[in-house]
């Protein structure tokens, strides 16, 4: 029970990452009816800003102080994200307003190979440390209960709780704030939100401002864990089978599903991975979206679209 309980904890965790990069892929959708898949370039970009103004910022101002140079590197890396915002809504999406989805699809796409592009340019391409303090030794937990306990480690716990903290503000800024309600409202019409005088413009700056601010905490957070490489950008994609499973319009469904395929993985790689061969962690969560678009192509909380003819 011990290991079982352990291989739960470090699926919840992983998975409670998974829907803090799935989030960007609903906050856009939400905002403006795209699938970015942009999204997993956002991450692997602003991890490559943040680990860059972290080395360059404190020899630029003679700098000691870890935590003002993270701090100040967070800031810059932010300020870059909210540019990337406003260059892609004048540069892109200003231009598509109210084309078909695979046009604006198609512009993410090539919204990717640039980001992918211009982060090697400005920030190099070899491996980057990410270092914001977060403890990295193991703790153990329930020793009264099981022998031995249950290993876990200290950073997969803060991380958790920051992507725990960070789904619940942006579920409350979504369901509560105006900006929030006129996000809504943009991603059910384009046309009809203009009509009431809801600025297109201004709220695609804006949310993909926030998916920026998010794609920042995952990369660190990330990049701490694993370094910042152009690996990381695929790791980002595991959230895809995420949104597909919660639903592509859902906050709470961007968390479930984040859970249900940390969880999923981590226990079939344990107990049925030693059966196959192992690896099933690396097509798990591919295979469990196949099934979801064969039986439930909305996903657990997607909104059911009924056409009447």
């Amino acid at each position: 029970m011990g290991f079982f309980l352990e291989t739960l904890l470090g699926g919840l965790m992983a998975g409670m990452l998974y829907s803090l990069i799935a989030l960007g892929f609903v906050l856009i959708f939400k905002a403006s009816g795209v699938f970015n898949f942009a999204q997993g370039a956002m991450v692997l970009f602003a991890a490559l800003a943040m680990a860059r103004f972290a080395e360059w910022i404190p020899k630029w101002l003679g700098i000691d102080s870890a935590l003002v140079g993270n701090l100040l590197a967070f800031v810059a890396a932010m300020a870059v994200m909210v540019v990337v915002a406003w260059a892609v809504e004048k540069l892109v999406l200003g231009r598509l307003v109210n084309q078909e989805g695979i046009t604006l699809l198609m512009a993410t796409l090539g919204i990717t190979y640039f980001l992918d592009g211009l982060g090697q340019t400005l920030f190099g391409n070899d491996i980057y440390k990410i270092d914001v303090g977060m403890p990295k030794d193991p703790i153990f937990l329930f020793e009264n209960l099981f022998q031995g306990g249950v290993l876990v480690n200290k950073e997969d716990v803060y991380a958790a709780l920051i992507a725990a903290a960070l789904v619940a503000l942006l579920s409350l800024f979504f369901q509560k704030t105006a900006t929030g309600r006129a996000l809504r409202a943009v991603a059910d019409d384009h046309q009809a939100a203009q009509s009431i005088g809801i600025p297109l413009n201004r709220i695609w700056v804006i949310v993909w401002s926030v998916a920026g601010f998010v794609a920042l905490v995952a990369g660190i957070i990330w990049g701490s864990k694993l370094g910042v490489q152009f690996s990381l950008s695929l790791v980002a994609l595991k959230a895809l089978p995420v949104v597909i499973l919660g639903g592509l319009t859902s906050v709470p469904g961007a968390i479930i599903g984040g859970l249900i395929i940390g969880v999923g993985e981590k226990l079939s790689e344990v107990y049925i991975g030693p059966m196959l061969g192992g690896g099933i962690e690396i097509w798990f969560a591919y295979v469990l979206a196949l099934l979801f678009l064969l039986v439930r192509p909305q996903g657990l909380f997607g909104e059911k679209i009924i056409d009447r003819v």
